[in-house]
């Protein structure tokens, strides 16, 4: 088992992908927020970027560290794929009906 998994155990690694997780989401619309500038925030372009590089980074380090735990956590190209079908079929949906 992963060194930090059995340092601090399941659970604990689960909360903390989860903390990263939403951090990610909270960088993601603080960006979206600076991209569309309809709402002020003093946080500029560069760094709202960087923040979700890094915030990206954390929650890549946990899905890492929980492969020993979830090994199919390595192989999600086939989920990926059909959830990106999935997602390009209801644009292309969209822009029919629009």
């Amino acid at each position: 088992m992963n060194l930090i998994v059995s340092k601090i155990g399941l659970p604990a690694t689960l909360e903390q992908l989860a903390e990263e997780a939403a951090e990610l989401s909270k960088a993601a619309l603080k960006l979206a927020r600076v991209i569309r500038a309809e709402n002020p925030t003093p946080v500029g372009y560069c760094q709202a970027v960087d923040s979700l590089l890094e915030e990206t980074a954390d929650v890549r380090n946990c899905l890492n560290v929980l492969v020993d735990a979830f090994p199919s956590l390595v192989n999600t190209e086939q989920a990926e794929n059909e959830k990106l079908t999935r997602w390009l079929d209801r644009l292309e949906k969209a822009d029919r009906e629009g």
